[in-house]
């Protein structure tokens, strides 16, 4: 049964809702679909699973693209109910005929619906009739009184329908398919099973369907394999073992060698290392970058090219510059097709993982059905128009991402500001760490370290490091301790000591290893951090989907609280090794719904900037 049937305008003017349906949904699962799906360019999934205290809903929509009318239904997830698609398509169709942009109450709707929904659950239960009648029943059919089992029952057995009777019936019973539909497995068509022989005469069992030599295939690849390798080997130069090449210095002028560069920090006579405090510069966080406004005619060039390329047949040269100047009636699936193909591929190449790209497109095409194309624009140029909105509104980040805003309310409240790095192994945990401190550093923040890897041989020494060179104070116990108490400990002593801010490394671990994410489970649920930073590559592909979704679901499923904390933001480093494959970010941001809060651009403590939405962007497009 229906729990909730509404219609609603895409600025969330509600115009009718079913007064029949009057059950009180419990949470809130429309606001829950509009902010995790319709804006998150989700759009193009079939429906939406909700969970709530006591109940679960499926929730199911359509659009009307060009009356900008969106229908909602909401049942019980149990139910499965058949009808839901068929009754929305219908709505759509009915509603769009009475609808009129100055009117915003439509009671006169209710018959309409009463007789759309009879007729919609007719056709469900018809056709639930048509598919019981279908069913074939097990298989047995009943001749002469005695019980007959078509097909096979395995094994060496013979089947009892009168094939081992000798050749001839068999003969006759060869390629004949049976009642139910399944043949009798003795007419093979394919080359390879024709390989195995001739099996006339033999029983009819399961275990001679399609059997061939295999030996005899590899024999055959291996041969072949091995006249191309060898062809190969004769045509090329033989490799002279004796010979050693070994590279030689380069010398300039007969000029006297260099002394080598020594970059490590000189000890006095006591031993202790005699750190100089340096300016590294400004921090690229504070500086703006500007994004230059190249002409998209080149762009929309390549997308008509690549993405316009007729199938069957070729469009006549008057009917296209008709169709232009007119404009098109109402876009179809089948026109947006070949244009986003094309974006899903240049999706692809630029690093975004291909399910990504899938349901980008997806939810593009379901905003654009249905709509008219205006006059003298391409069909590219709107998908093109359309996929960069949706790329900018899911790039935005909808919360403030000013960590120094919430670092002085913290000051306020006169507790420090937790941040804690978390990620898979080697992508620059601490590098990054030691760059965010160093930006806090020149906006006068008091700054302290917490060593919480506890795991990895050398990581304490590596952030004691990172704390002399930029002499802030460091919360260190040493290794094999539990992280968490040491993250309680570091967080008293900031609170005493009046640091602002506590910056928390942690041990990388897979997103498999599940003793190592309860831990960090442990860490995160024991201190209540202000803010649980994921540290990622931006060169990863189709495992950032993994990685991200793992990461979250481990610390969903291994919290005690009813709400558990999930990545709050995202730090993407090795930014400056990537070119334009900057797909990493796209798919991240989509799979976890957190922003990009910084960016790693190199090695230096300097080299950490903001997320520039609409250069990624275009970028990705270009």
């Amino acid at each position: 049964m229906l729990e909730q049937l509404l219609i609603f305008t895409r600025g969330g003017l509600i115009l009718w809702t079913c007064k029949e349906l009057g059950n009180a949904l419990k949470g809130s699962p429309i606001d829950t679909l509009i902010r995790s799906c319709l804006l998150e360019e989700r759009s193009g999934l079939a429906s939406y699973n909700y969970d709530a205290p006591g109940a679960a809903y499926t929730l199911k929509w359509t659009f009307h693209n060009e009356l900008g009318l969106v229908f909602v239904a909401v049942y019980q997830r149990i139910l499965h109910l058949l009808y839901v698609d068929d009754l929305l398509a219908m709505m759509k169709q009915s509603f769009s005929e009475i609808y009129d942009p100055k009117r915003t109450v439509y009671n006169d709707f209710d018959e309409t619906f009463r007789q759309i929904r009879m007729e919609a659950e007719a056709r469900a239960e018809e056709l639930k009739r048509s598919k019981q009648v279908g069913k074939p029943v097990n298989n047995v059919k009943k001749q002469g009184g005695k019980v007959q089992k078509v097909g096979f029952e395995g094994g060496n057995k013979k089947s009892e329908n009168g094939l081992a009777n000798g050749d001839g019936d068999a003969d006759h019973v060869k390629g004949r398919k049976l009642g139910n539909g399944l043949s009798n497995g003795n007419h093979v068509d394919t080359e390879e099973f024709r390989v195995a022989g001739d099996v006339k005469g033999k029983e009819n069992t399961s275990s001679n369907i399609g059997a061939f030599d295999v030996s005899k295939l590899q024999k055959l690849k291996s041969k072949g394999g091995k006249k191309t390798d060898t062809a190969v080997v004769s045509k090329g130069s033989k490799p002279d073992p004796k010979k050693k090449i070994t590279k030689k210095n380069r010398v300039w002028d007969e000029s006297p060698p260099e002394s080598k560069l020594d970059f490590t920090d000189p000890v006095d006579g006591n031993g202790n290392i005699e750190v100089e405090v340096a300016d590294h510069g400004e921090s690229m966080m504070d500086k703006e970058e500007i994004v230059s406004s190249d002409s998209e005619s080149e762009e929309d060039e390549e997308v008509e090219k690549s993405g316009d390329k007729p199938d069957a047949k070729k469009k006549g040269w008057f009917s296209s510059m008709f169709q232009s100047i007119a404009g098109k009636a109402n876009l179809e699936k089948a026109d947006l097709e070949p244009a986003l193909k094309a974006l899903k591929d240049r999706l692809m190449t630029k690093n975004v993982a291909e399910e990504i790209a899938e349901k980008l497109c997806e939810s593009v095409a379901a905003s654009l059905e249905g709509k008219k194309l205006a006059s003298f624009t391409r069909i590219s140029s709107t998908v093109q128009a359309a996929m960069e909105e949706a790329l900018v509104r899911i790039l935005t980040p909808r919360r403030s991402i000013d960590i120094l805003r919430d670092v002085h309310a913290a000051k306020e409240q006169r507790k420090p500001y937790v941040v804690v790095f978390v990620g898979v192994n080697g992508v620059g945990k601490s590098t990054n760490l030691a760059k965010v401190a160093y930006w806090l550093l020149q906006h006068q923040v008091n700054v302290m370290m917490a060593a919480c890897d506890t795991f990895r041989s050398g990581a304490v020494e590596q952030l004691r490091t990172h704390a002399r060179r930029l002499q802030i104070p460091i919360f260190e116990k040493g290794y094999e301790k539990d992280p968490a108490i040491v993250a309680k400990e570091a967080i008293q002593e900031a609170t005493r000591n009046g640091s602002d801010v506590v910056l928390v490394d942690t041990a990388g671990r897979m997103q498999d290893n599940e003793p190592l994410m309860r831990a960090l489970s442990k860490l995160i649920n024991l201190n209540s951090p202000d803010l649980v930073l994921f540290v990622g590559e931006a060169l990863v592909g189709n495992d950032a989907v993994d990685q991200l979704s793992k990461f979250n679901q481990k610390l969903a499923d291994l919290s005690t609280s009813p709400n558990p904390r999930l990545i709050d933001g995202i730090l993407l480093t090795k930014f400056d090794t990537i070119d334009d494959k900057v797909g990493a970010a796209l798919s991240m941001v989509y799979v976890s719904g957190a922003p990009v809060m910084f960016v790693g651009c190199g090695q230096s403590y300097t080299d950490l900037k903001k997320l520039n939405v609409k250069s990624i962007v275009k970028t990705l497009l270009k």
